[in-house]
């Protein structure tokens, strides 16, 4: 078997609403729904939401910059990269890309949560320099299997890095 190396050029930009149908890779039709409304907090300059765009302009990442849970800090939320993408080094572009919009904005701190069953993530934070600092309880709406809406719970652990 023989191994070939892709490069992928990409760029980071805004996402829009026109790139949600591209985006079911991030989550459920009821995750999509929820970052529709923060593009509208992204409009209004609340939050910062940005796609990973491969030449084609096809978002293969997704993620959030919100300013408002911690003064001083960029919280960095909804991270996804494709899946059939991952370790590919394009959550470390979509970082690199969130702590630079945060740097802009004036701030020298960035945040983030991740579930702890999901060690391989923290291992990507942790390498790119957050630094884990306490654990706690955090719940959002997900769609069951019934179809039904409800609320998921899951211990995550609190990481940060300063940026200067």
């Amino acid at each position: 078997m023989s191994t070939t190396a892709v490069v992928l050029e990409l760029t980071v930009r805004d996402l829009t609403d026109a790139d949600l149908p591209m985006c079911g890779f991030s989550g459920s039709e009821l995750h999509l729904t929820q970052v529709a409304e923060q593009l509208g907090r992204a409009r209004a300059g609340e939050v910062d939401y940005l796609a990973v765009c491969t030449k084609a302009d096809l978002p293969v990442a997704i993620g959030g910059v919100d300013y408002s849970p911690s003064p001083g800090a960029g919280s960095l939320w909804q991270l996804s990269v494709h899946p059939a993408l991952q370790s590919c080094g394009i959550g470390t572009v979509l970082v690199g890309a969130a702590e630079q919009r945060i740097l802009d904005r004036g701030l020298d701190r960035a945040e983030l949560s991740v579930e702890l069953s999901n060690p391989r993530a923290q291992a990507l934070y942790e390498r790119l320099g957050y630094v884990a600092y306490d654990e706690k309880l955090e719940a959002w709406d997900e769609r069951a299997a019934d179809g039904s809406v409800r609320r998921y719970e899951t211990i995550c652990a609190q990481l940060r890095k300063q940026l200067r």
